[in-house]
């Protein structure tokens, strides 16, 4: 979760990641298109030392930011 938290405020996302109950991470994160799409390699090939096995992603309907996502954070 640090590594895409740390990847998404580099591009100047906003959203959110966490870990699910099954053992997997989800997040969500909104900006420009183009940077998404980098963010989205970024997160294909993983941090150091790790393997990603699987990258899904999808495109949501917009909406509006609440205050509390001003940034990228992760939730617990």
């Amino acid at each position: 979760r640090k590594f895409t938290e740390s990847k998404a405020k580099s591009y100047g996302l906003t959203g959110w990641v966490r870990n699910a109950s099954d053992g997997t991470v989800v997040g969500e994160a909104q900006g420009d298109a183009g940077l998404l799409n980098q963010f989205l390699e970024c997160l294909r090939q993983g941090p150091p030392n790790a393997v990603v096995q699987q990258l899904e992603s999808r495109q949501i309907p917009f909406k509006a930011r609440p205050a509390s996502e001003m940034s990228f954070e992760i939730r617990h």
